[in-house]
């Protein structure tokens, strides 16, 4: 069976846990930020989890 090619785009945003579950970064922290509270924008600071719904798909999106 051939290798699998990892979606560069993905593993660009995604990473895998010693666990095999994937991290991500939280979205809206990149502009419009004077608006935003400093606890919400503190919260934002931390990774977390994809959710169940969507962790098949990614898998295929990063293989390795």
């Amino acid at each position: 069976m051939p290798k699998l090619k990892t979606n560069r785009s993905a593993a660009k945003r995604f990473r895998k846990t010693g666990t095999g579950k994937i991290k991500r970064n939280r979205a809206y922290k990149s502009h419009i930020l004077t608006s935003k509270t400093t606890k919400r924008k503190r919260k934002l600071r931390k990774s977390s989890l994809i959710s169940s719904a969507d962790q098949k798909r990614i898998n295929a999106l990063i293989p390795y």
